[in-house]
C-alpha cells in the first residue's frame, strides 16, 4: 500500500473559497482536512502566492485571499481562478458581515449568527437624481441564476429541519476549529460574552457628546469618535435595544437565509441600514458579493460581526469568521455537484488509500477460538455495511469472552473494513491513549493528514482524540470499524435520588472518585461506519444489544479445556466432563483450569476436588492468562466496586447469596427473613420495588441474570440467578469462613417459606426451595439455640414432601433433640416431631420403629390434648396406615374409623383432614377386597378434594392414582389407564418426573400395561420407576423392591425366567431385611417365587414356597382378613394346582375349596354393598 496519495491536478479542483480579510482566511484554513504542499500538485508553478490547495470533505478546494476589499478586486480574482482551475464549479464567499438585527421579530439576528445569501443586491449601483437615488435593479434580474444543483441545495436549508441539522453540524465543526486554534496558541475564536452583544436605536449616533471643541454634530461624527469604543464615548445604555434571544442563557446559533446587500462602501449607519434593508429585503451587508456573482455561481456565507451601524464592535470579528468557516465546511460536506456525483459514488464504493489502515490488534487473542457461531453471525448481521452508522453492544458477565469474540469477529471480517481501530475503553485515560496510538498509525501510513499531525505535535490527548474523530468523520472514510473494548464504567444516566435509600445515598456521596464516564462524546459524529462496544453493563444501550451468555454446548467447554491444557481425548474423560459442567461454560474459568492442568500432573478429577476444597488458593496459584486482563478470582471485583458505589444494600446481598443456591433467588423468599434479618435485608425487602432496585444493579453489571419466564414460580415472583463460578467467588471472596449471621439468615428465609400442603401449588415453591435448603445445610452452624429449632422441623417437612427421606430424617432428628432439651419430651411440639418421625420411618419401611414413634406420640397427645383432639386423631390415622402396611387390617380399620368419626365431629365431613382419612379407609377396603366400598370412599374423597384443594393438588392426585388401582383390580382397565395418565401428568407437573409419588404412578402404569398385554411398554415403565426409586430412596427401599418384584413378574410372563428369578431373589432378600420374614410384601414375593419354580418344573421348591407363604399369611392375618385376602387366596389356588399335578387330589381339593369360599365371600360382600347402594343406604 502506498504511504502517499497521488499528486492532485489543478483541473480536479471544483470548489473555490474566497476571503477578503486575513482573519477570514485564518479561520477557513483551520477547517481544511488536508493542506497540500507543492509536492502534492503537478503544476506548482501555476499556483499564485495567495492560493492554498487542499481538501475539505470529498472536495478538492482552492482557498483564495483577496489583495483588497471590494467587488472589483473580487471579480478580478475570480477571473484568474477560472482560468487556472478549469473544473471550478462554484465559489463560496466566506467571511464576516454586518447584519440587519430586526429586533422583536421571529427573524431576530444576533452577533455570531450565520447569514447565507440566496440572492444579492448591489444597493449602491444606480443613478443619482437631484431629488433621489434610483436603484438600477437587482442582480437576479441582470445575471444568470445559480445552477439548479445549487438552488436545490440551498432550498434544503430554508426548511426548519435542514437548518436545525446544519446548525448542529456547524457547532461541532466550530469546536474542532477552536481546539486546533488553541493548540496553535490562538485563543481568539471563543464566543464573546452575551453582554458584549449591544444594539443601539437606529437614530442614536456613535459620537462625542461632551466635547465643545469637537466637530461631531447632527448626523456627523469626527474621526476620533469613529475610532473610539462605546465605553469611551459613554454611549447611553438607555438607548440600547433589548432582544428576546439574549434573555435566554447562552443563545444558540441561528442560520438566516435571505438577500444580501453588496456595495463598495461599508454600511455604518443604523438609519440608512434600516431604510435600504426595508426597500430591498436585505438581511445583511458586505462588499465583494456582486463582483464574484457576476463571474461564477456563488454561495455567500458570512458570520455576523456587527449591526452595520456607527457603533462598530470588533470584538466579534474573529468568532464570526470562525462561524462562517464552520458553516462553509458543513455546507461543503453536504454539497455534491453534478460533475462530482459520479466520482463521489466511486469513492463511496472504494475508499481511497487515505482512509485505509493495516490491521493491528492491540490485544492478545486465543490460539484456538471455540464455538460462538450464532454470536458471530449476529455480530455480522448488526455490523454489516449499509452506508449508515451501525452500532452493536456486546454485553455480559466478566470472563464470558466478549473481547475474544470481538477479536475473532474482526479477524473473520477484516476485509470488510478499510480500517479497524481498537480502543481500550476501560477509563478515559486508557481511551485517550488508544486514540493516540491510532493517530500514530494514521500519520505513519498517511503523512498528508495535517490535522492529525498537528494534534500529535501539540501532545494534547483531547486534541488528538478530536483529530482521529475528524478523520473518521470524513465523508469518504465510511468503511471503518471501531471497537470500544471494556467499557465497564458506564455513566449514561444518573439514578434519581428519590429511588435511593438513605444508606445508598451516603455511598453515592462517598463515590465521587468513580471513573465512570460517558463514552458518547468519543464517537465520530457522522452517520457512517461501524462501532462495536464490549461491556459488562446492560445499561450501555448505545446500539443493538447482544448478550453474551455461557457456552451452551459442553463439548465447546471440553474443547477449551483440551486446547489450553494441551491434553488429548478429554471428551472420553468422565472427570473432564464433570469439570466442564462445574465450570458451566465460562471461558475464563475453563481457560484458567486448562492453564493450571498444563503445568501440573493433576487429573481433571483432582483439579475439581481442589476447586471445591481450596478455591481461592487454587485460583491465586493458577498461571496468569495473556488472553484475559484479569484472573478469575479478581475479574468481578470491578463490578462489585461499581455496585458498592451505588448501593451498599445490593453489595451486601451478593455476600449473603453465598449461603443460598446460585439459582433462583426471589423476593418472597428473602422477605421471610425481614423479622430478624439485618438492616440491609429489611431495606431491600420493604416492598417489591425496593427489591427490584437492589437486583437491578448487579443485573446491569452482568453478575446476576433475571430468570426467564418459562421457569415455574408457583405464583410467586420470578427469580434471579448467578453463574456457578460467580457463586464460588461469592463464597470465597465475599466471605471469609462461615458467617453465622448470614448462615442463619439464609436458613431462616428458607425454613420460614416452606409452604403448607394446603397452599395452592405448594409443590412448585417446595421445588424452588429445595436447592437453597441443600446449600443451607452445607453452611450449617452447630450452636443451635432454642429459637432456631423450628427451622429443622420445617426443613424436615420440605425434604419429606420432596421424597428426600435421608435428609428429612437428619432434620427431624435435629429438631427432636433440640425440642426434648428445650421443651421436654412431652411437649406437644416435641410430640409433633415424634409423629413426623413415625411417618418418615414408615415411608422408609422401618415399620417397628415407626410404630414406636406413633405409640409414643399417641400416648403423649392423649394425655396432653385429649383423645378427640385433631392432633391426636392425626396420629390415630397414621397408626391405621401403619397397621395396614403390616397386614393388621382389622386394627387398621379400627384406627381409621376412630379417626374418621373424630374428624367429622371436630372439623366437618369436607375438611381436608377428614378427607385424608376417607381416602385411607378406601385403600384399606381395597386391600380387604371390599372393592365397592373402597370405590365409594375414593369417589367421596376425590370429589371433595377437587373442590377443597383443586384438581392438581397432590392429595387429589393420590386419590386419582388409587382409583386407578381399584379400577385395575375390578378389571376396568381403560378407566384405570385414564386415572393413571391423569395422575402421572399431574405429578410430573407438581412434583417433577423423579419424585416418589410420580414414580409410584409410573409403576402402576407398568402393572396396567402388563395386564393389558403391552409388555414392552410395561417394561419401560418399570425400568423408569426402578431407576428413579434407586436414585431417590436407595436400592433397598420397599418402594424400590416393589418395582423389582413387578419386573420379576413381567420377566416371567415374557419367558425370561432367569432374569425373573434374579428379580424375585433381590426383592425377597430386601423385604426380609426391611420388613421381616412375615410381612405381607415378603410373603407375596415368596408366592411369586413359587409360581416361577413351578413354571421351571422345580415342583418341590415351588411347594415349599407356597407352604411358606400360606403359613406366613395365617400367622400375621386375622382369620376374617385371611379368608378374603386375595394374595392368600392366590397362594391356596397355586398350591392346589401344584398338588393336582403331583396327584394329591384330596389335598388339592382342600385348598381349592378354601380359595373358592374366600372368593364367594368377596363376591357376596360386593353384592351386599351394591344392594345397599341401590337402596340408598
Amino acid at each position: 500500500m502506498s504511504s502517499h496519495p497521488p499528486r492532485r491536478r489543478a483541473e480536479d479542483v471544483r470548489i473555490a473559497v474566497i476571503c477578503a480579510l486575513p482573519r477570514e482566511y485564518d479561520a477557513v484554513i483551520l477547517a481544511f482536512d488536508e493542506i497540500w504542499s507543492d509536492e502534492d500538485t503537478r503544476e506548482p508553478a501555476l499556483r499564485r502566492h495567495n492560493h492554498t490547495l487542499g481538501r475539505i470533505g470529498i472536495h478538492h478546494v482552492v482557498l483564495a485571499l483577496l489583495p483588497n476589499m471590494g467587488k472589483a478586486c473580487a471579480a478580478n480574482e475570480v477571473v484568474w481562478l477560472r482560468s487556472e482551475y478549469a473544473g471550478l464549479e462554484v465559489a463560496f464567499l466566506t467571511g464576516i458581515c454586518g447584519a440587519v438585527p430586526k429586533p422583536g421579530t421571529e427573524n431576530e439576528i444576533l452577533l455570531g449568527d450565520v447569514v447565507i445569501g440566496e440572492s444579492i443586491v448591489q444597493y449602491d449601483l444606480g443613478r443619482q437624481y437631484p431629488s433621489s437615488f434610483s436603484q438600477k435593479g437587482d442582480v437576479d434580474d441582470s445575471l444568470s441564476r445559480l445552477s439548479k444543483d445549487v438552488r436545490t441545495f440551498l432550498a434544503t436549508y430554508e426548511t426548519h429541519h435542514g437548518r436545525d441539522d446544519l446548525q448542529q453540524r456547524i457547532t461541532k465543526i466550530l469546536a474542532q476549529i477552536q481546539q486546533v486554534a488553541i493548540a496553535k496558541d490562538r485563543h481568539c475564536y471563543n464566543r464573546p460574552a452575551a453582554q458584549d452583544d449591544i444594539l443601539f436605536e437606529p437614530n442614536y449616533l456613535h459620537k462625542h457628546r461632551d466635547q465643545s471643541d469637537c466637530v461631531c454634530h447632527g448626523w456627523a461624527a469626527c474621526d476620533g469618535a469613529i475610532k473610539a469604543s462605546c465605553k469611551q464615548l459613554k454611549c447611553d445604555v438607555r438607548h440600547q435595544v433589548s432582544r428576546k434571544r439574549l434573555e435566554s442563557k447562552g443563545p444558540e446559533l441561528r442560520i438566516h437565509i435571505g438577500r444580501i446587500g453588496s456595495g463598495d462602501t461599508v454600511m455604518k449607519s443604523g438609519k440608512h441600514r434600516d431604510r435600504v434593508a426595508a426597500e430591498h429585503g436585505i438581511i445583511a451587508f458586505e462588499m465583494e458579493g456582486a463582483g464574484v456573482w457576476e463571474e461564477i455561481p456563488c454561495i455567500i456565507v458570512k458570520g455576523v460581526c456587527d449591526y452595520a451601524d456607527s457603533h462598530k464592535n470588533k470584538s466579534w470579528q474573529d468568532f464570526a469568521a470562525a462561524m462562517a468557516a464552520s458553516a462553509t465546511k458543513a455546507l461543503l460536506e453536504r454539497y455534491v455537484s453534478s460533475t462530482t456525483k459520479k466520482s463521489y459514488m466511486t469513492l463511496v464504493d472504494s475508499p481511497s488509500d487515505t482512509f485505509t489502515l493495516a490491521s493491528v490488534f492491540n490485544v492478545a487473542g486465543v490460539n484456538h477460538f471455540v464455538g460462538r457461531g450464532n454470536e458471530l453471525r449476529r455480530l455480522h448481521k448488526e455490523l454489516e455495511w449499509t452506508g449508515k452508522r451501525r452500532t452493536a453492544v456486546l454485553h455480559g458477565l466478566g470472563g464470558m469472552g466478549k473481547t475474544q469474540l470481538s477479536i475473532e469477529y474482526t479477524k473473520q471480517h477484516e476485509s470488510d473494513y478499510s480500517a479497524i481501530l481498537w480502543i481500550n475503553a476501560r477509563d478515559e485515560t486508557s481511551l485517550k491513549q488508544s486514540f493516540q496510538q491510532v493517530a500514530r498509525r494514521i500519520i505513519r501510513e498517511h503523512p498528508s493528514v495535517a490535522y492529525v499531525q498537528v494534534a500529535m505535535a501539540n501532545q494534547e490527548p483531547d486534541e488528538t482524540a478530536e483529530a482521529v474523530k475528524r478523520w473518521l468523520n470524513e465523508a469518504r472514510n465510511n468503511h471503518w470499524l471501531v471497537v470500544y473494548d471494556n467499557y465497564d464504567d458506564v455513566k449514561l444516566r444518573p439514578i434519581p435520588k428519590e429511588s435511593l435509600s438513605h444508606s445508598d445515598m451516603i455511598v453515592q456521596l462517598e463515590a465521587v472518585d468513580s471513573k465512570a464516564y460517558d463514552i458518547r462524546p468519543y464517537f465520530p459524529e457522522t452517520d457512517h461506519g461501524a462501532i462495536l462496544i464490549t461491556t459488562r453493563s446492560s445499561t450501555a444501550e448505545l446500539g443493538q444489544m447482544i448478550q453474551l451468555s455461557k457456552l451452551g454446548d459442553v463439548n465447546d467447554s471440553l474443547e477449551i479445556l483440551q486446547s489450553t491444557s494441551n491434553r488429548a481425548n478429554l471428551a472420553q474423560d468422565r472427570d473432564a466432563m464433570a469439570l466442564a459442567r462445574r465450570l458451566d461454560g465460562l471461558p475464563l474459568a475453563l481457560s484458567t483450569a486448562g492453564a493450571y492442568l498444563k503445568q501440573v500432573s493433576r487429573t481433571c478429577g483432582e483439579y475439581l476436588r481442589l476447586y471445591e476444597k481450596s478455591w481461592l488458593r487454587l485460583q491465586k496459584q493458577s498461571p496468569q492468562l495473556l488472553t484475559y486482563d484479569r484472573a478469575l478470582y479478581s475479574t468481578w471485583k470491578i463490578s462489585l466496586e461499581h455496585i458498592q458505589q451505588q448501593s451498599l444494600s445490593a453489595s451486601m446481598l451478593l455476600g449473603q447469596w453465598a449461603y443460598f443456591d446460585n439459582d433462583d433467588l426471589w423476593y418472597e423468599l428473602l422477605r421471610e427473613g425481614r423479622s430478624e434479618g439485618p438492616a440491609w435485608l429489611v431495606e431491600i425487602t420493604e416492598d417489591e420495588l425496593s427489591f427490584d432496585l437492589a437486583m437491578r444493579l448487579p443485573c446491569e453489571h452482568g453478575l446476576v441474570e433475571a430468570n426467564p419466564p418459562a421457569k415455574e414460580t408457583g405464583r410467586e415472583s420470578r427469580g434471579y440467578s448467578v453463574h456457578q463460578c460467580v457463586h464460588a467467588w461469592m463464597k470465597h471472596m465475599l466471605n471469609t469462613g462461615v458467617d453465622k449471621e448470614r448462615a442463619w439468615t439464609a436458613m431462616r428465609c428458607v425454613a420460614s417459606h416452606v409452604p403448607s400442603t394446603e397452599q395452592h401449588e405448594f409443590w412448585s415453591i417446595q421445588r424452588r426451595l429445595l436447592r437453597h435448603a441443600d446449600q443451607c445445610l452445607k453452611k450449617e452452624v452447630m450452636d443451635v439455640g432454642e429459637g432456631e429449632i423450628w427451622m429443622f422441623d420445617n426443613l424436615g417437612m420440605l425434604y419429606w414432601d420432596q421424597g428426600r427421606l435421608k435428609e428429612a430424617e437428619a432434620m427431624y432428628d435435629r429438631a427432636l433433640q433440640g425440642k426434648e432439651k428445650a421443651l421436654g419430651p412431652y411437649h406437644t411440639s416435641t410430640l409433633n416431631t415424634v409423629n413426623n418421625l413415625g411417618l418418615l420411618y414408615k415411608d422408609q419401611g422401618r415399620l417397628k420403629e415407626a410404630e414406636g414413634m406413633y405409640q409414643r406420640a399417641l400416648q403423649g397427645k392423649e394425655k396432653a390434648l385429649g383423645p378427640d383432639h385433631t392432633s391426636t386423631l392425626d396420629t390415630v390415622n397414621n397408626l391405621g396406615l401403619l397397621y395396614k402396611g403390616q397386614g393388621r387390617l382389622k386394627e387398621a380399620e379400627a384406627m381409621h374409623e376412630r379417626a374418621l368419626q373424630g374428624s367429622e365431629k371436630a372439623l366437618g365431613p369436607d375438611h381436608t383432614s377428614t378427607l385424608d382419612t376417607v381416602h385411607n379407609l378406601g385403600s384399606l377396603y381395597k386391600d380387604q377386597g371390599r372393592l365397592d366400598e373402597a370405590e365409594a370412599m375414593y369417589e367421596r374423597a376425590l370429589q371433595s378434594c377437587e373442590k377443597a384443594r383443586g384438581p392438581e393438588h397432590t392429595s387429589t392426585l393420590d386419590t386419582v392414582n388409587n382409583l386407578g388401582l381399584l379400577y385395575s383390580d375390578q378389571g376396568r382397565l381403560k378407566e384405570a389407564e385414564a386415572m393413571y395418565e391423569r395422575a402421572l401428568q399431574g405429578c410430573e407437573k407438581a412434583l417433577g418426573p423423579d419424585h416418589t409419588s410420580t414414580l409410584n404412578t409410573v409403576n402402576n402404569l407398568g402393572i396396567l400395561y402388563k395386564d393389558q398385554g403391552r409388555l414392552k411398554e410395561a417394561e419401560a415403565m418399570y425400568e423408569r420407576a426402578l431407576q428413579g426409586f434407586e436414585k431417590a430412596l436407595g436400592p433397598d427401599h420397599t418402594s424400590t423392591l416393589n418395582t423389582v418384584n413387578n419386573l420379576g413378574i413381567l420377566y416371567k410372563d415374557q419367558g425370561r425366567l432367569k432374569e425373573a428369578e434374579a428379580m424375585y431373589e433381590r426383592a425377597l432378600q430386601g423385604f426380609e431385611k426391611a420388613l421381616g420374614p412375615d410381612h405381607t410384601s415378603t410373603l407375596n414375593t415368596i408366592n411369586n417365587l413359587g409360581l416361577l419354580y413351578s413354571d421351571q418344573g422345580r415342583l418341590k421348591e415351588a411347594e415349599a414356597m407356597y407352604d411358606r407363604a400360606l403359613q406366613g399369611y395365617e400367622k400375621v392375618l386375622h382369620p376374617d382378613t385371611l379368608r378374603t385376602y386375595v394374595p392368600a387366596l392366590n397362594a391356596l389356588e397355586n398350591l392346589g394346582d401344584l398338588l393336582e399335578q403331583r396327584g394329591a387330589m384330596n389335598r388339592a381339593l382342600e385348598h381349592y375349596d378354601r380359595a373358592r369360599m374366600g372368593i364367594a365371600d368377596i363376591t357376596a360382600s360386593e353384592a351386599r354393598a351394591g344392594s345397599a347402594a341401590s337402596r340408598g343406604y
